[in-house]
C-alpha cells in the first residue's frame, strides 16, 4: 500500500504531519516507511510536546550551515538558485530523507512525545511531497 503526502510549508523549519499518516494507515501491523522526495528538505522524528523544541533545532542548523551570504560560507560555488539553497542541501545531506516506523494494529509506535516532521531547509514556503509505503506482516 503506498501514497504521496504533499506538505506545505511556511518556510524554514519543522513541520509536523503526524495525524496524516496516522489517517491513512490501516488497522494492521507492519512497517512504514516515509521518503521525501527532495534535495533541499528533511525529515525527523522529534518531539512534539514543547514547540520550542523546533525552533531550538531550526536556530541551532541555521548556526551550523548559514546562508551564502554568511562570509563563512564564500567558498560555496552553488549559489545561483540563492543564499539559502546550497546551505539546504548540506542540511539535507546531514539528515535523514527517509524514516522506518514499526506499526502494530495501525498505531505507529513512536513514542509518547514523539512526532513526524518534515524540516524545509529553504527561505520561502514550498510544496513537499513524501511518499509513503506500507508493508503488511504476512
Amino acid at each position: 500500500m503506498h501514497t504521496t503526502f504533499q506538505i506545505a510549508t511556511p518556510g524554514p523549519g519543522l513541520t509536523e504531519f503526524t495525524r496524516k499518516v496516522a489517517q491513512w494507515l490501516p488497522a494492521a501491523s507492519g512497517l512504514l516507511t516515509l521518503h521525501i522526495k527532495h534535495t533541499s528538505a528533511s525529515l525527523l522524528i522529534q518531539e512534539n510536546a514543547d514547540p520550542e523544541v523546533q525552533t531550538d533545532l531550526t536556530n541551532y542548523f541555521d548556526l551550523l550551515v548559514p546562508p551564502t551570504t554568511d562570509p563563512r560560507m564564500s567558498y560555496l560555488t552553488h549559489t545561483y538558485e540563492g543564499p539559502d539553497d546550497m546551505p539546504a542541501h548540506i542540511k539535507a545531506a546531514m539528515m535523514p530523507s527517509s524514516l522506518s516506523i514499526p506499526v502494530f494494529e495501525g498505531q505507529m509506535q513512536l513514542g509518547t512525545w514523539q512526532g513526524i516532521y518534515l524540516v524545509e531547509h529553504r527561505s520561502r514556503p514550498h510544496q513537499r511531497n513524501v511518499a509513503a509505503h506500507f508493508l503488511f506482516d504476512r
